[in-house]
Parts: structure tokens; C-alpha cells; sequence
């Protein structure tokens, strides 16, 4: 039995962003074009699937860490940031990810059912997700050519 661990995380997340826009309740927010995804970013995503992505990464790391929570969500997808002036020589500081995307992702998530709230510990995946993402990690693992896959289909 093919499980999502079992696929490579960039094939299955652009399989599971697939999916996830043919969904009536995951559709990209009207401010979405004027954010930014973190504090040491400048501009907006430049991506057209950008939501359908971040909700489809979303899905797989709450499905890997979770139960998890925004907080740490926001940690992981946040960057390195350099000082205000590149010739300065000081350390590089931690910057976390957006705060905003994460929740309204996961609240889409919740609404569709791949995503819930576990009392006092965070995002936990539901049985739907589990079962959307084994079945994406197969068909992934089916259009791969690479032989060394080939065991896991």
C-alpha cells in the first residue's frame, strides 16, 4: 500500500494543488494579491497557483507534524533575513511566514474535511485527508519514471 511518505514531496503537492483547485470550499482570498507570505519579503507571491500550493503544503506538513499548530506552521514556512544594509557584517535573524495564510488555509482545509481541530494541541488531519493523500502519493508514484520508485506502486 502506497502511503504519501512513500512519493516525492514536490510531485505530490503539485498533484495534491490539482486536486485542491477543482474544490469549491479552497479558493484564493481577494487580499491575497496585496500580502505578503512573511516580514522579510518585499513583494506579493508571483505564482498563478500560489494558494492552491501553500493549501496543498499545508495539508501534507499537518499530516506529517500533527497535530501542529499555526505558530509552529509559521516557523517552518518563514526564512532567513539579512540585515538592513548588505555590507554589514552581522548575523542573519529568523523571520516567520504569515500568519494569515496559514489560518485561512487551514480554515478552508477544516471547511472541505481533510483538516480539524484537536483540543489544545492544534491542526490534525482527518481520515479524508489521510485517504486524498495516499491516493495522490499513488497516482504520483504511477506517472513516475523512476525506476527506483517503482517498488513503492
Amino acid at each position: 500500500m502506497t502511503t504519501f511518505y512513500d512519493a516525492p514531496a514536490e510531485d505530490l503537492i503539485e498533484a495534491l494543488a490539482e486536486t485542491l483547485a477543482a474544490e469549491d470550499s479552497i479558493d484564493e482570498p481577494d487580499w491575497l494579491q496585496f500580502t505578503k507570505t512573511g516580514h522579510d519579503r518585499e513583494l506579493p507571491p508571483q505564482q498563478d497557483d500560489f494558494w492552491q500550493r501553500r493549501v496543498a503544503s499545508l495539508l501534507r506538513k499537518v499530516a506529517m507534524d500533527g497535530p501542529v499548530g499555526v505558530g509552529s506552521l509559521e516557523t517552518e514556512y518563514g526564512s532567513a533575513k539579512q540585515g538592513s544594509n548588505r555590507y554589514q557584517v552581522r548575523p542573519r535573524h529568523k523571520t516567520e511566514g504569515s500568519g494569515s495564510i496559514i489560518r485561512t488555509a487551514l480554515q478552508q482545509l477544516a471547511d472541505a474535511g481533510y483538516v480539524e481541530v484537536a483540543d489544545g494541541e492544534g491542526r490534525q488531519i482527518t481520515p479524508a485527508g489521510h485517504s486524498l493523500l495516499d491516493e495522490t502519493a499513488t497516482e504520483v508514484l504511477e506517472s513516475t519514471d523512476d525506476p527506483a520508485l517503482e517498488r513503492y506502486a
